[in-house]
């Protein structure tokens, strides 16, 4: 972790980003496509047989690109694309929603990192405990709703990470001011960065062992949740 900094106010509350900070995405991204892309097959065939992952994932790209609005909305993305494949074949719009069902229940099956649970746990016993993410991950699905005193997601906010606004509204939600709140992510840009200009404690997550760029300046940098609790306790001077 390096060099402990004491900080000048005391710490209340400590939120997470949640794709790749609290449980690894990509396999669960490709896995939940797989499947998604065999239901197609056996109740949608046409749309499979013209569009396979890699299209849709094009797709997706490109509607970003045109309507912006979409890089907030990751499941109105995957839903408007996929909608836009059953027109393009004749098939049965009626089946999206239950198409994008399939790949929610996939998305949700995530694995978190082993440390997460206790660390969470652990955390609760003293401080309030958030989550703000850019991506539509079901925290109750997954079954760790209740280590969560708020969850904000962008897509049902209306604001996405960087932006100050999600931040605040979080540390407003647990009755925090910002320098009392310590954000904790993956992204260098969207979680740290993000989190600092919004007044808080912007804390890299580095699970994957990347390396710090030179003009980047987290408050800290962990690997896992006891990393950040010791950070934490010392920081504080506890």
């Amino acid at each position: 972790m390096g060099k402990i900094t004491i900080l000048k106010t005391p710490i209340k509350a400590v939120l997470f980003d949640l794709d790749d900070t609290l449980w690894p995405i990509t396999p669960v991204i490709e896995q939940a496509e797989k499947v998604l892309h065999e239901w197609l097959l056996k109740h949608a065939p046409a749309v499979a047989e013209r569009y396979s992952i890699n299209l849709l994932r094009s797709r997706r790209q490109e509607l970003m690109q045109i309507e912006p609005r979409y890089q907030i909305d990751l499941w109105g993305l995957r839903h408007k694309t996929l909608s836009d494949a059953f027109h393009q074949v004749g098939a049965d719009v009626a089946l999206v929603d239950h198409a994008m069902g399939v790949f929610s229940n996939a998305r949700n099956a995530v694995t978190p990192f082993a440390d997460v649970l206790p660390g969470l746990a652990k955390l609760n016993t003293r401080l309030a405990v958030g989550s703000i993410s850019n991506g539509f991950a079901d925290l109750q699905a997954i079954g760790i709703a209740h280590h969560f005193q708020t969850s904000i997601a962008a897509h049902r906010f209306g604001r996405a990470k960087p932006d100050p606004q999600i931040f605040h509204a979080a540390c407003a939600a647990l009755d925090i001011p910002p320098q009392q709140a310590v954000y904790v992510g993956d992204d260098l840009m969207l979680d740290v960065q993000g989190a600092q200009n919004a007044g808080m404690h912007g804390v890299w997550m580095n699970r994957f062992e990347r390396r710090l760029p030179e003009q980047c300046r987290p408050d800290a940098v962990c690997t896992t949740l006891y990393e950040l609790d010791h950070w934490l306790i010392n920081a504080m001077g506890a």
